[in-house]
């Protein structure tokens, strides 16, 4: 073969550790598990960058505090670099690109190097956004992130996902890049507020239903506990659903997706169109459990999934508070625009995940329009009934 004509392929992987803890009380009695995972640069000791959601650091204004007195009892360990810095919390932060400059100018004033550390609390939203900063900046600087809500607890935090909106299309700009660690820290959540407390497990619901059979039971049997906050029946649910998302992605042999199927997107083509249908009024878990109940109802309509425990589903997100139904979910000319969007944003021709039963996934490459127009109104007319009723318990 000529010179010319030659060609080298080399299939290669780069190693990576994805480190998840999980502590009850991270500035107090757990704060050992943050400082172990501080490596020192040679004769240097770690320099760390901390970033905290605006909400957050509202709900809890002694945060600030305990941080610094942190810093300050640890400082023959660790520094920390400058003030504590904030950004806006929800899709605020990511809606605005102005805001990414913005924190990559603190990252450099600070001169930050790709063995330093960014420490970021916050919801899934601000997760995204600085960790696409830190993901950027110098190609990769560590990034340790604390999520405050169930649903990153359960799901976002935990991935290798980092980005911002735009064009009005949800997570357009962004990247893949490992976290050095994650830390769910249960006092987190104490703050948060009861409605984005439950849409987070809508994640949890999802990830069950494609790998766990007795995890959805367990989640369908205390449902009503999860929404009315009793940790001892929302703690297990949110460490399954973190380690089930976390299995998928180191060992599903496609932790950047460049493959067709993304079966943790079950449910989101619907989902990632009514945030933008609604300007984000819709929470993320909030349009993920519409989306779920969507595709749970159309897998019943189109591939035999049983009707019962379609059903079975609609009951369990409607008991753990989460509303299935929304005035966007009726303009389902713009909404199923989102099927080409979702096409677009995995690349190559469409791919669904669907399922024939709880536990089992398959993947789908055509939608039936008629069928899934059924399968809105039908999950829009469940809510119409159950919302005339209580929430059991």
């Amino acid at each position: 073969m000529s010179q010319q004509n030659s060609a080298i392929d080399i299939d290669f992987h780069v190693p990576c550790v994805h480190r998840l803890r999980f502590t009850k009380d991270l500035f107090g009695k757990d704060q050992e598990v943050l400082l172990d995972l501080l490596e020192p640069s040679g004769d240097k000791q770690p320099r760390v960058q901390v970033w905290v959601d605006e909400q957050v650091a509202k709900a809890q204004p002694d945060l600030s505090m305990r941080i610094r007195t942190f810093a300050s009892r640890h400082g023959d360990q660790f520094e920390l670099i400058g003030k504590i810095q904030t950004c806006p919390g929800g899709e605020a932060v990511k809606n605005d690109i102005h805001i990414i400059e913005r924190m990559l100018k603190v990252i450099n004033a600070a001169d930050l190097d790709r063995r330093s550390y960014i420490v970021v609390i916050g919801g899934g939203a601000v997760l995204d956004a600085v960790g696409f900063a830190a993901a950027i900046a110098h190609r990769g600087i560590r990034l340790i992130r604390i999520p405050t809500t169930t649903l990153a607890q359960a799901d976002s935090g935990v991935g290798v996902k980092n980005s911002v909106n735009l064009f009005a299309k949800k997570n357009w700009v962004g990247t893949f890049h490992v976290p050095w660690a994650v830390i769910n820290d249960e006092e987190m959540l104490l703050t948060l507020p009861d409605r984005d407390f439950r849409n987070g497990f809508s994640e949890a619901v999802k990830v069950s239903l494609l790998k766990d059979r007795e995890e959805f039971e367990r989640i369908e049997q205390n449902a009503t506990e999860i929404r009315d906050r009793n940790m001892d029946a929302a703690r297990p649910v949110i460490r399954r659903s973190a380690q089930l998302h976390l299995e998928h992605i180191t060992q599903g042999g496609d932790p950047f997706e460049a493959l067709e199927a993304r079966p943790l997107d079950y449910g989101h083509w619907s989902a990632h169109k009514l945030e933008p249908m609604t300007n984000f009024e819709l929470r993320h878990g909030e349009a993920v459990a519409i989306g779920v109940a969507v595709d749970t109802v159309y897998s019943s309509l189109v591939y035999g999934f049983p009707k019962a425990d379609a059903e079975r589903v609609l009951h369990c997100l409607h008991n753990l508070g989460l509303s299935l139904d929304h005035p966007a979910l009726h303009e389902t000319e713009e909404l199923m625009k989102g099927l080409e969007e979702f096409r677009q944003h995995l690349g190559g021709r469409l791919t669904l995940t669907m399922l024939p039963e709880i536990g089992r996934k398959i993947n789908v490459h055509e939608v039936d329009d008629l069928k899934m127009l059924q399968a809105i109104e039908h999950v829009a007319d469940f809510m119409s009934t159950a919302a005339k009723k209580k929430p059991e318990g």
